[in-house]
Formats: C-alpha cells, sequence, structure tokens
C-alpha cells in the first residue's frame, strides 16, 4: 500500500477540487472520465447544475456521477458543488478572466499567449505546493538522507527534471545518478539494494520504461518514490511513497511546459529538505563548489548559482 493510499487520497488533499479531478482523469472509467472533463472545463456552470443536468450534459447516468464522486474522495454530489463553489469562490480576479480558456488558440495574439502560460506556470507550482503531503515528504527526505546511494529516473521532459535533482544532490555531497535512458536505468536499478533510494518522475505515472525501472528497483529492496501527477497511476501504485504534482498544462501538453515546473517545485522542496537535515556538510560543500567555479566568472561580476 503506498503512502498517498494510507493518507486518506484526495479526500485529505488540500488542492484544488478541479485541480484534483484533471489529476485523476487519466485512471478513470470513459464515462467517469466525461464528467470530470465536464467539470475541469466548465467549473462554474458544473456547479450550479443538478446531478440530473450534469448527467444529461455529459451524456452518463445519474449513478455514474455518483460514482464518480467516490471515485475522486468526495461525499456525494452536494459536497462536489460544494467544493467547487467553495473553489470558485476563492479565485481571485486573474483566475477569473482564464476560467476555461487556458488553452491557447490559433486567434490568441503573442501577449495573450505570454498571459495564459504564465497564468498556468504559476497555478502548476502553487497547486504542486499544496498537492505535496508533508508527512510524505519529510519520509521521503529522511530516507534520501540515510540512502547509500539515491538514483533518479525519467524519460523525455521527466529526464530534464532528474539532471536537475541530481546536479542539486551531487552539490551537497550526495551519491546520486540520473538515468534517461532506459536501457542504463534498468540495468544500475538492478544493482541496487535495501540501503538505496529511486525516485522516478512521470507526469502521467503511466511511462513503461519509467514504470519498469522502479519495478526492478522495489524487486531488489531499494526504498521505492514516484513524483507523478497521477496520484492513481500504475507508477505511483507500485511506490513507497507518491509525491504528488498539480500541473495545469496548456495547449502545447506535449511539451512538458506547467508538468516540468511542477516536477521541478518537488525537486527544490526535496533538496532543501535534504539540505536541512544535512546542514554542515552541505554548507560546506555549497562554498567549496563555488569556490572551484569562481575562477570561471568574469572578473568583477557577483557570484551567483553555478
Amino acid at each position: 500500500m503506498t503512502t498517498w493510499e494510507t493518507n486518506g487520497g484526495f479526500a485529505e488533499s488540500r488542492i484544488p477540487l478541479t485541480t484534483r479531478i484533471r489529476g485523476a482523469l487519466a485512471g478513470l472509467q470513459p464515462a467517469m472520465a466525461r464528467v470530470g472533463t465536464f467539470i475541469v472545463s466548465h467549473p462554474k456552470d458544473a456547479a450550479g447544475m443538478t446531478i440530473s443536468k450534469l448527467a444529461e450534459a455529459t451524456d452518463v447516468s445519474e449513478t455514474t456521477v455518483v460514482r464518480f464522486c467516490r471515485e475522486i474522495g468526495v461525499d456525494g454530489y452536494s459536497q462536489l458543488r460544494l467544493g467547487l463553489a467553495l473553489e470558485l469562490g476563492s479565485r481571485s480576479e486573474e483566475d477569473g478572466r482564464f476560467e476555461g480558456s487556458t488553452d491557447i488558440s490559433p486567434n490568441d495574439t503573442l501577449l495573450s499567449a505570454v498571459e495564459k502560460i504564465a497564468y498556468a506556470d504559476a497555478r502548476s507550482v502553487e497547486d504542486s505546493a499544496k498537492a505535496l503531503s508533508m508527512a510524505t515528504l519529510e519520509a521521503v527526505v529522511n530516507k534520501v538522507v540515510g540512502a547509500r546511494r539515491i538514483e533518479v529516473f525519467g524519460v523525455g521532459a521527466s529526464g530534464l527534471v532528474v539532471q536537475d535533482l541530481q546536479q542539486k544532490l551531487h552539490r551537497i555531497g550526495m551519491v546520486c545518478f540520473a538515468f534517461t535512458d532506459p536501457h542504463q536505468a534498468l540495468v544500475s536499478s538492478a544493482l541496487l539494494d535495501e540501503d538505496c533510494v529511486a525516485i522516478a518522475f512521470s507526469h502521467s505515472g503511466a511511462t513503461t520504461d519509467t514504470i519498469e525501472v522502479l519495478e526492478q528497483a522495489k524487486r531488489h529492496g531499494a526504498t521505492t518514490v514516484a513524483v507523478t501527477n497521477s496520484p492513481r497511476s500504475p507508477l505511483a501504485t507500485l511506490a513507497d511513497y507518491v509525491l504528488t504534482t498539480a500541473a495545469m498544462e496548456t495547449t502545447f501538453r506535449s511539451a512538458a511546459t506547467g508538468s516540468r515546473l511542477a516536477q521541478l517545485t518537488v525537486v527544490d522542496c526535496l533538496f532543501v529538505g535534504v539540505a536541512q537535515q544535512r546542514l554542515e556538510p552541505s554548507m560546506k560543500a555549497l562554498e567549496d563548489t563555488r569556490r572551484v567555479v569562481a575562477s570561471k566568472r568574469v572578473p568583477g561580476t557577483r557570484s551567483g548559482g553555478l
């Protein structure tokens, strides 16, 4: 049983209701997915609909709507409408301006596209921070701090993220390796043991290459962690710990815009938690690495990151 399941799933999450529904869509049956898609696209309309009207609008039965509520951890249709109303009431004026229109259309000006991207990216970061279970994050931090070796896996856009985590942990003296090639990842994961931690990144949680690697790591006794937008996905079900993101993607979702930033938010939170726990060696390592690259800077410029 995963940590996400033992923490009560969506019912105890602080993440906005529409964002939670969006993350669950991939794991829902087609009829229930139609209900979820309609709610995410038209939250204001859905909040004002009776159960029969919503069922009619999505071409499903009222029973399916009730089942949908149970699937996302909501106690009945009245509770669903209340949750939507509370979310809508707490949104800013900017949220209202972009409601139902964050997808970029051919008619959008470049300025409009930039505004939508900025809004979606900011929401992805904010909602992902809310979605993180502090208990789960703390447990993962403890496992990483005590690990003999950490390996992080991801393909495609997630591969860029795992390289960022590897760079951060390596810079504070942790033994961490990042793998984006599925074959190399499988070979390395076969050498892990109970003193190791394997962290897999996949927005969908359904990428077979990433799932296979985490399965291999788990089979050899390593602690397994999934970072995903879909807490009921195959990857999440497999992992010992699940860190949930809450990305809001635009039309160009296949380019992994919001999802990448959401994953990087988790990376930063995990890195800071680890660095705090081993503060003295982390600060020394950061200073040593800063000093060694100082000669690579133009004289007179201020020092920042690498």
